[in-house]
């Protein structure tokens, strides 16, 4: 089948920018701002955890309802659509609270719950949209490296803007304008994405046209649960999960290690920056490298180096920037294969479940979602803790022997082995997808 143009996959990725950058203002900015509003940081931190939990479980029911919206109605891409103003008023109504102190937290319950709502309903679409596209191997790594790299833009605006807005105007001015030009950006992406965005293919079969009234009823348990029946999916699952714990400590720690170890707070920016940029130019070589040796094979290559690479942070000290930029970019290289491959071979395992009744990608992408989501709280839920016990303090120098670089660096590496272990042993490529590699007949 003829590949996607340029033009068609831009248009695709383009919604995948705003999306991405809604997370940094929500998690970043947001507490801080209304923390100097005068609300109490620990009542801050319960409304995050617990709207989070909430959104986390709605992931599955909203992946099976994107696959039930009739087609008459526009499918997916009317989900997608319909979300666009959640996101949006969320967002303004986050950074727009009212003079009243007393109502501060419920204005932020409300204006998360808004933010998050939105951003599952869209992000579970989009990608179930991007899966559904293409029922060509190598197209559809070019879907997701292409969707990467437009997060990855978007991540990189969202670190950038508020501050330089803040410095301009002041923190409160600069975020109320952030969230206005947020909203306008949201807006053009996705009409982008949903006008000028790739047709389906002719080989998929598109979601059962369900009569309205039978949306409610026909979202059963078995329907949010079917992607578990698929041997696959459950492998894939499990080696998606492990990967993504190891890759969110890092994340999670890298505040406390760039101050504490390095002792150059001031250079974090500079950092993330890197390991961004690395990550979205790393991408189109996954993409060759899936195209001659299959997704499975290229991703545990990717695992490996990120491994040779990010080990070396244990043994850093104060004042060694330019080992942990290199580490940054090495690091960043292989992470850009986890924003394009994983999902494409998501893609591939949907095709084991495909029948009559349509592709059920946004089931698929709903727990897709809950796990990311998993990932993040296990990693928090096991990093901060141990630090805790091992005697790390944060704001005092870790020298050597602290705790802070074995749970930064060594327990990572470890974690991403055994997901490593474990796509070695499995088997993620299906007999069509292999024959299709070696040029066998299946």
């Amino acid at each position: 089948m003829p590949g996607l143009n340029r033009r068609a996959l831009a248009a695709y990725a383009a919604a995948a920018l705003p999306l991405a950058a809604a997370a940094l203002p929500v998690y970043v900015h947001a507490p801080k701002f209304y923390s100097a509003l005068g609300l109490d940081l620990a009542l801050i931190g319960v409304l995050l955890l617990a709207v989070r939990v909430l959104d986390a479980v709605s992931d599955p029911l909203l992946g099976c309802l994107a696959d039930r919206v009739p087609q008459r109605w526009g499918g997916r891409k009317a989900m997608l659509v319909a979300s666009v103003p959640a996101i949006a008023a969320g967002m303004f109504l986050l950074f727009h609270p009212p003079a009243d102190a007393a109502g501060l937290a419920s204005w932020l319950a409300l204006s998360l719950m808004l933010v998050y709502l939105g951003l599952s309903a869209a992000s579970i679409s989009y990608f179930a949209l991007g899966s559904a596209w293409s029922r060509d191997y190598a197209e559809r790594t070019r879907i997701t490296a292409a969707r990467g790299a437009a997060a990855l833009t978007g991540v990189l605006l969202a670190a950038a803007l508020p501050e330089w807005l803040a410095q301009r105007y002041g923190a409160a001015a600069g975020l109320e304008l952030f969230s206005i030009f947020y909203a306008l950006v949201l807006v053009a992406a996705v009409a982008l994405t949903v006008l000028a965005g790739p047709r389906f293919a002719a080989t998929v079969v598109p979601a059962t046209d369900v009569a309205p009234i039978a949306l409610a009823p026909t979202l059963r348990l078995r329907d949010v649960l079917r992607p578990l029946h698929n041997p696959r999916f459950r492998r894939l699952a499990v080696i998606f999960l492990v990967n993504g714990v190891a890759a969110a400590i890092p994340a999670t720690l890298v505040l406390f290690y760039v101050a504490d170890v390095l002792q150059r707070p001031d250079l974090t920016a500079l950092f993330l920056v890197l390991y961004f940029i690395a990550g979205a130019a790393g991408m189109p070589g996954w993409v060759l490298i899936a195209a001659h040796v299959g997704k499975a094979r290229a991703w545990l290559l990717a695992m490996l180096l990120a491994v040779a690479a990010f080990i070396s942070a244990w043994s850093l000290g104060p004042g060694d920037v330019v080992a942990f930029a290199v580490v940054c970019v090495l690091s960043g290289l292989a992470f850009g294969a986890d924003l394009a491959l994983p999902a494409s071979m998501l893609a591939d395992v949907i095709d084991d479940d495909e029948g009559q009744d349509g592709r059920p990608d946004g089931a698929y992408f709903g727990l897709w979602h809950l796990l990311e989501k998993l990932a993040l709280a296990l990693a928090a839920g096991v990093a901060l803790p141990l630090l805790q016990v091992l005697g790390y303090v944060p704001g005092v120098v870790a020298g050597a022997g602290s705790a802070l670089p074995w749970v930064y660096a060594l327990l990572p590496c470890v974690i991403k082995l055994a997901a490593a272990l474990l796509l070695w042993l499995s088997a993620p490529e299906s007999r069509r997808v292999k024959s299709l590699l070696t040029g066998d007949t299946p």
